[in-house]
């Protein structure tokens, strides 16, 4: 069907149903092709706060058009035409037709101040839900050699935008986001070789700590949340009720402990309990740490779901959008703390300090950073796992 002659080419790729944004950012372009003069009271707006191309490409124009000084019925006419003909090169369907559009658009060109609010607010809106995607393909990626730390600036990056919107934008009667969230908003299901390699890695964590009960001691970074496995992190928590009361731990006071917290009654058997906790590979530390590694990456991922699910809903304000993503955030800032505890270097002893300093030959610590002596061995860094 050919279009008649009353419809604009520009309908024909628009949207029959437009948000409030879109006419809000005719409006804003309206009045500026109306009166020039209420470009400076717009200032705060830059054209990648448009959500639409061709808007943006005519209010970057309009920032690069001197306006006239003078408005005048032929002054505003070469107004219209300079700016078309500034956008055209980044907007080629722009048509004379469209900028008469955006005039007839603007019901008040006073309110200028009001429609480049709404500008703003859905700008906040697109760059947290952008900011939200780049921190779960950075939980998900694995190309990257150190994902933690990949993922926690990612997330650094988010919590400073969110600082900053804060600050512009005022706070709401309603401060938490209206949007409701799956009870469980977990991840897709890892695939079988996934999760049969992390269940070897809990069940090997389990029988290294009651292979070695010691490294329990200093490993209270490390909880049953941390595990799928809702057996595996029963367990867990009694190999720590044991040692933190002092009893002996072996797989027979395992398994005595575990029938008290009724892990038996959740049908895994006492045979499968001993075999379980008897074949001890690698250290506590190591897998301990994949643990909580793999839980960081998940709760990264959850925030990042829960955020992006507050920018869909539009009832939502920047004010509460902010503080639904802070408080998204903050449970990966819980496992985050955890991580760092874990990963953090080691203090280098007294004996290695003196090492250090010691002009006596010998093989120096492997603490030690500089080859020659130094005054203050205390303030130099040691090697050790970057948190």
């Amino acid at each position: 069907m050919h279009p008649t002659p009353a419809t604009d080419a520009e309908d024909l790729y628009e949207p029959t149903e437009r948000p409030p944004l879109h006419y809000a950012e005719q409006a804003l372009l309206g009045a500026v092709l109306l009166q020039p003069a209420l470009l400076p009271a717009v200032e705060d707006i830059c054209p990648s706060s448009f959500d639409s191309p061709v808007h943006a490409a005519v209010f970057a124009a309009m920032q690069e058009v001197s306006a006239p000084e003078v408005m005048a019925t032929s002054a505003g006419l070469n107004w219209l035409t300079a700016v078309l003909a500034k956008a055209r090169p980044q907007a080629p369907g722009l048509t004379p037709s469209y900028m008469h559009t955006l005039i007839s658009a603007c019901p008040q060109p006073q309110h200028v101040a009001a429609y480049a609010v709404v500008i703003r607010a859905e700008h906040a809106r697109r760059t947290i839900c952008l900011h939200a995607e780049q921190l779960a393909q950075a939980a998900t990626d694995i190309t990257v050699p150190d994902r933690p730390r990949h993922t926690l600036t990612a997330a650094d990056t988010l919590a400073t935008h969110l600082d900053h919107l804060a600050e512009r934008f005022p706070s709401h009667a309603r401060p938490l986001p209206r949007t409701p969230l799956p009870r469980t908003p977990l991840p897709p299901a890892p695939r079988p070789a996934e999760r049969d390699e992390d269940r070897e890695a809990e069940q090997w964590l389990l029988a290294c700590a009651v292979s070695r009960p010691e490294q329990v001691q200093g490993m209270r970074w490390l909880t049953a949340d941390d595990f799928l496995d809702p057996v595996h992190a029963g367990l867990w928590q009694a190999v720590t009720a044991l040692t933190h009361r002092g009893d002996p731990v072996d797989p027979v006071t395992m398994l005595w402990e575990a029938q008290q917290r009724g892990l038996l009654a959740t049908g895994i058997a006492p045979d499968d309990v001993i075999a379980l906790l008897s074949e001890p590979v690698g250290s506590a530390d190591y897998w301990g740490e994949r643990l909580l590694e793999r839980n960081l990456l998940t709760r990264a991922l959850l925030a990042a779901r829960q955020i992006t699910a507050y920018t869909a809903d539009p009832a939502n304000t920047v004010h509460q959008l902010v503080t639904g993503s802070r408080r998204a955030l903050a449970d990966l800032h819980n496992v985050r703390s955890r991580w760092q505890t874990a990963t953090r270097p080691l203090p280098a002893s007294p004996s290695s300090a003196e090492s250090t300093t010691s002009p006596r030959a010998g093989p120096r610590s492997p603490l030690t950073t500089q080859r020659a002596p130094v005054p203050t061995p205390a303030r130099q860094p040691t090697a050790g796992r970057v948190p």
